[in-house]
């Protein structure tokens, strides 16, 4: 099993410690019981981020190569 380090926020960290204590279990049982369900009850991939998706009719055909679409590109307010 592969270990991975997590900052979590107080509330978070304080939940998950109580439930562990509660329920006599590692910490660490919690967190891969609560990131199975979680995997489960998410769906996939891309129904998490369909509404992110830009439709093909509504983006500009030519993005990349127009100039009139990178002006200003990579430069930051004050260099504009």
């Amino acid at each position: 099993m592969k270990t991975l380090t997590v900052k979590l926020p107080d509330p978070l960290f304080a939940e998950i410690a109580t439930s562990a204590k509660a329920r006599r279990i590692s910490k660490s049982a919690i967190v891969r019981e609560r990131l199975a369900v979680a995997g489960k009850s998410s769906g996939s991939l891309w129904s998490r981020m369909e509404d992110l998706v830009i439709e093909r009719d509504s983006a500009a055909t030519d993005l990349s190569s127009n100039e009139a679409h990178l002006k200003g590109y990579g430069k930051n307010g004050s260099d504009r």
